[in-house]
């Protein structure tokens, strides 16, 4: 079989069988990315007390997976469009084969630390290449806005999905499967990649500009670092205020470099362009706050109603219907009302939704509010993602979707770190748990909101 890279011998509202085949296998590695974010989160009690982590210590489990993912994300993005996307998909499923191994026969709390950071790492390498390859394998229009709700709708619904598939297999078998699992899956995509995608790259014959690249990934890293940090420390914490402190200044350098350097890593005519920052605006505040709002219900569910972990994965699946839901449907809706409509209608419908949780109570009736409710709103954010994504890519030549796609995965990784966090803060600030998920609930509402007014005014209409 010939390898694909650009097929654009069918019809442009149909796609051919050799797009569903690229197709197919491109989501199926985002779709294990998605998963490996969320698979740890119901296990990590449990991981704790197998290897000896102290309660203070389990949120590292998730910031040494959220800093290479987040931090990487805008360098390997570029780095795919000037060496060769397929190479950089290869290269993080390795990884990702690697680090899960790792983290599956750990033995102490660094071993299964480093095979979380191989895994984020693997995740800043391999999400913007294969979301690359998806929008230089379609062209823009109805091929690409169907392809883009099809790779939103699996990695949103990933993260619940991920949820779910922990759970289960801590119960049923060990948390180390929640590692073990993604080795055959990893082996498979290396070896059907190489025949069925065909490499893409961009042919400008620029050089990587090393400057830029050492100060946005210090500049994210230490930015994520202090996000986490005072989330688990506070707000006022010397280090978490020192970190975000030199995230600001080494940020402001990138510009600066960015202005003076003749092959830049993220030029500035692209990150300016109002369809990807306001177009990020949009998919940052979707990230974080769906998120965070799955986290407030896991809160709920379990300390609230007392539900076991897998069975708040379980009530969470509705919330994940309704994101795939969501990612089927959008790119009609984006097709009959456009990118900047369709944005702000996904983050109206997800803000009624969650502020209709403000309703739920300390008894079990109000669990029929809540799977209405995130289903409902789950639909409304992965209308928004679609269209998220489908605005920060439009318009731009094959040459730069490496680095659009690094942009909107580096919003995604930085909102899901930054919500959970700052939710968590505003929900343990109160003494009652539920008053607690009732206020985080409120801000996060408030917050969607605000993102919706944004969008619908700066995001110039196309």
């Amino acid at each position: 079989m010939t390898a694909l890279a650009t097929d654009v011998s069918a019809p442009p509202e149909r796609m051919s069988s050799r797009h569903k085949l690229v197709l197919t296998l491109l989501l199926g590695a985002q779709f294990m990315l998605a998963i490996d974010f969320s698979i740890l989160n119901v296990a990590l009690p449990v991981v704790g007390r197998g290897l000896g982590f102290g309660l203070d210590d389990l949120q590292w489990i998730a910031t040494a997976f959220a800093l290479p993912a987040a931090g990487f994300t805008l360098l390997f993005g570029r780095v795919a469009d000037l060496f060769g996307r397929r190479r950089m998909l290869l290269a993080g499923m390795a990884l990702l084969a690697v680090g899960s191994l790792i983290g599956g026969f750990a033995a102490s709390p660094a071993m299964l630390l480093t095979g979380r950071v191989l895994q984020g790492l693997a995740t800043a390498i391999a999400t913007p290449a294969a979301l690359s390859l998806i929008t230089t394998s379609f062209p823009e229009g109805p091929l690409r806005t169907r392809a883009l709700g099809l790779s939103g709708a699996l990695m949103s619904a990933g993260f619940t999905v991920g949820a779910i598939l922990g759970g289960v297999l801590t119960d049923l078998l060990s948390w180390r499967w929640a590692f073990l699992i993604n080795v055959p899956v990893a082996v498979l995509i290396l070896a059907v990649t190489p025949v069925v995608v065909g490499e893409s790259r961009s042919r400008d014959g620029a050089k990587l500009d090393i400057p830029g690249a050492v100060t946005v990934t210090g500049g994210l890293l230490v930015l994520v670092y202090g996000i986490t940090s005072a989330g688990s420390r506070g707000w006022s914490d010397p280090l978490a205020l020192g970190a975000l402190a030199a995230a600001a200044v080494l940020l402001v350098a990138f510009v600066l470099v960015e202005r003076r350097s003749p092959a830049p890593l993220a030029p500035l005519r692209i990150l300016t362009r109002r369809t990807v920052s306001w177009g990020s605006v949009g998919g940052f505040v979707a990230f974080a706050t769906e998120t965070s709002l799955v986290f407030l219900m896991t809160l709920y569910l379990q300390k609230v109603l007392g539900y076991s972990p897998l069975t708040t994965g379980l009530a969470l699946g509705v919330l994940g219907a309704g994101t795939f839901a969501g990612g089927v449907a959008a790119p009609r809706i984006m097709g009959r009302f456009g990118g900047r409509a369709t944005l702000v209608a996904g983050l109206v419908l997800q803000a009624v939704a969650t502020a209709a949780l403000l309703g739920l109570g300390e008894s079990g009736d109000g669990l029929a509010l809540m799977l209405a409710a995130t289903a409902i709103g789950g639909f409304g954010n992965l209308v928004a993602i679609v269209a998220f994504m489908g605005t920060v890519t439009s318009g731009l030549p094959d040459g730069d979707q490496g680095l659009a796609t690094g942009v909107a995965t580096m919003a995604q990784q930085v909102a899901i770190t930054l919500g959970i966090p700052v939710m968590s803060a505003v929900a343990t600030a109160n003494t009652s748990v539920l008053g607690g998920v009732h206020t985080a609930t409120a801000v996060n509402a408030a917050i969607v909101l605000a993102g919706a007014a944004l969008v619908g005014t700066f995001l110039r209409r196309s």
